[in-house]
């Protein structure tokens, strides 16, 4: 499986930003897709997570209510829409896949990273 993130760049704080995922390879394999993302300095975080097929959805606790993710298995893209941006956002933001909805719980369970693409939210 091969994760392609795009999307990233720079705004001010209370702006928005729409991250894309190319997704391709052994789809079959895929349960669901997520993104994590590292600050400067900081340990990778979690962030958001879909399952491939039924579009059950999980968010991190901190960004709840600024973030929605889709995906669209037809064109194999997923989607990070992220509204009311803060400077503690500025971060890589990396796509991914595995076998569980519940990467928060099991970071471990991520099977598949792509490259990142930075965010960064100036105040």
């Amino acid at each position: 499986v091969q994760l392609q993130a795009s999307g990233g760049g720079s705004v001010q704080a209370g702006g928005s930003l729409r991250l894309s995922c190319a997704v391709s390879g052994r789809l079959f394999s895929i349960y669901a897709t997520g993104w994590f993302r590292r600050a400067p300095g900081q340990e990778r975080e979690f962030v958001a997570a879909v399952t491939w097929n039924d579009g059950d959805i999980v968010y991190a606790d901190s960004m709840k209510g600024r973030l929605t993710i889709s995906r669209d298995n037809v064109k194999n893209m997923m989607y990070l829409q992220m509204i009311s941006l803060k400077p503690e956002d500025t971060a890589v933001y990396y796509c991914v896949a595995g076998p569980t909805l519940r990467m928060d719980m099991d970071t471990s369970a991520v099977d598949y990273w792509g490259k990142g693409t930075l965010v960064t939210v100036s105040s």
